[in-house]
């Protein structure tokens, strides 16, 4: 669930007084002047600017310059989002979904990432793609999930983009299309999310969508297992192990699988066990300490 939480620029004219406060604010807020910066976003949400109002809430929602408070937040949340301000409708969608500061209630998180949506909100349009998926404050519908999704994929969301290709390779609300599904999963792996580089290179791997190339399933199994992506490390371990778009290693294979293990993935550790098998005390030694150097370097050092 993706959450909006900059600040939002001036763009209204307002009087010459109340942007003044609002730009001052602004200024003071960049300097980490909290003091000040809430004192003039008061002086101009007093007056009813919205986004002097937003930002207010921002700072008691992250406690900046203030006591953090999620109440205080969601009240003024609600002013800015009542007049139409696309921000503070996200957000105050959020503190339902969360129940932060208001009892959790995701109808009403629902109603809020609605609005935004609806004037064009990206993060929002993929957090009601979720809903609809997920079937949480509304009942689940895959169609309508698709239509926000796309809605935020064409914007470049990466999440969007990632759950648009599922959807299409598993056929949830479309036809299923595997061509379609990796061209969405291109875009988000493009934009560096692991999940989608996962995904992608299962499909390289399995042949669908596209001619199988485990030399390319490598390829971005790495990318996603270098940020984390405990099944693409368990992937890599089994393409070392069987020797498919890379050289067979055993080494390399114990090593990637001994980290998918630590990074949470059960059936890594029966692999693991297999390839050991195969292998010499010093051989599995030095795998070991492969593989602790590898997370030691947070991936980075993982030749």
């Amino acid at each position: 669930m993706v959450r909006f939480v900059i600040a939002a620029l001036f763009t209204l004219i307002f009087t010459a007084a109340l942007a003044g406060d609002f730009e001052d604010g602004w200024s003071a807020l960049e300097r980490k002047d909290y003091k000040t910066a809430l004192a003039k976003f008061r002086s101009a949400a007093q007056q009813g600017v919205s986004e002097a109002q937003f930002n207010i809430g921002l700072m008691y929602d992250k406690g900046e310059g203030v006591a953090q408070d999620y109440k205080e937040a969601v009240r003024w949340y609600q002013l800015a989002a009542k007049q139409g301000f696309t921000e503070a409708q996200f957000n105050l969608g959020w503190m339902f979904y969360e129940g932060r500061g208001v009892a959790q209630d995701y109808k009403e998180a629902v109603r809020w990432y609605l609005l935004a949506a609806q004037q064009g909100l990206a993060q929002a349009q993929f957090n009601l793609g979720l809903m609809y998926s997920n079937g949480k404050g509304v009942a689940q519908d895959y169609k309508e999930a698709v239509r926000w999704y796309l809605l935020a994929a064409r914007q470049g969301i990466a999440q969007a983009q990632h759950n648009l290709g599922v959807m299409y390779d598993k056929g949830q609300g479309v036809a299923q299309d595997y061509k379609e599904a990796v061209s969405w999963y291109q875009l988000a792996a493009k934009q560096g999310l692991a999940d989608a580089q996962v995904n992608l290179g299962l499909m390289y791997s399995n042949g669908q969508g596209v001619a199988q190339d485990y030399k390319e399933a490598v390829r971005w199994y790495l990318l996603a297992a270098r940020q984390g992506a405990a099944k693409a490390q368990h992937n890599l371990g089994v393409r070392y192990f069987n020797g498919q778009g890379v050289a067979q290693d055993y080494t390399r294979a114990h090593m990637w699988l001994d980290i998918a293990a630590v990074s949470g993935e059960k059936v890594s550790v029966k692999n693991r066990d297999i390839v050991a098998s195969k292998m010499t005390a010093q051989q599995i030694e030095q795998a070991q300490r492969m593989a602790r150097d590898c997370m030691a370097s947070n991936y980075t050092k993982c030749d």
